[in-house]
């Protein structure tokens, strides 16, 4: 069996006087996809934030390569990148430059040629030298990919990540985890619409009481 990467034990989440979820347990291994799903104002998005360590539990761990998150924050965000709702884009930059300054963030040397590949991978090779802010929203979405990509990390955190996305880029965004998966990853992702994931292995985590239907 393959050990587990991502865990998380007796879970409990706040959102002012309000109890979100409580008693949350679950494994993700290599090569595996959880589903998060709710409810709009259930959990979601929180849960996430959890997992990045972007926030505190109310109680309760999540642990990364069997160990608690809080002790190795520097060596768990080095295998974990996080694509939320914002696509943490500067419109002053142009892609590749906004790929450079990602990868100065989490301290890794800048490769341009790689960043240049996984621009036009995303189908961005006209926009290399236009300011973000004159991009739509899908290229910019596109360009938070291309960063996903080039960081090389184990563990994706994706919220919503087909938000904006046209049917070609949500055909790539399914591509991409795909292959992500296949190569030993793993990925924890909130998504409104379905994911053609066909033959991957599917966790499907239900936040609040509400429930998403329709295959992965």
């Amino acid at each position: 069996m393959t050990t587990s990467l991502l865990s998380v034990h007796d879970l409990a989440c706040t959102r002012g006087d309000r109890l979100l979820f409580k008693g949350l347990n679950f494994t993700v291994r290599a090569g595996e996809l959880l589903l998060v799903q709710g409810g709009n104002g259930q959990g979601k998005t929180s849960l996430l934030r959890l997992l990045t360590g972007l926030a505190r539990p109310e109680a309760g761990e999540v642990h990364w390569r069997g160990a608690s998150i809080t002790g190795q924050r520097a060596a768990y965000h080095a295998e974990m990148m996080y694509l939320g709702h914002a696509n943490g884009v500067k419109d002053d930059l142009n892609p590749v430059e906004n790929l450079r300054f990602a990868e100065g963030l989490q301290g890794r040397a800048f490769n341009p040629g790689l960043a240049t590949a996984m621009l036009e991978r995303m189908g961005l090779s006209r926009c290399l030298d236009l300011p973000c802010r004159v991009l739509s929203f899908g290229q910019r979405r596109r360009v938070a990919l291309a960063a996903l990509l080039l960081a090389g990390a184990t563990l994706w955190i994706l919220d919503e990540p087909l938000t904006g996305l046209d049917v070609h880029a949500v055909a790539l965004m399914e591509e991409l985890i795909r292959d992500h998966l296949l190569a030993g990853g793993l990925v924890v992702a909130t998504t409104h619409q379905a994911l053609n994931l066909e033959g991957i292995p599917v966790q499907r985590l239900l936040v609040g009481n509400v429930a998403i239907p329709g295959p992965a």
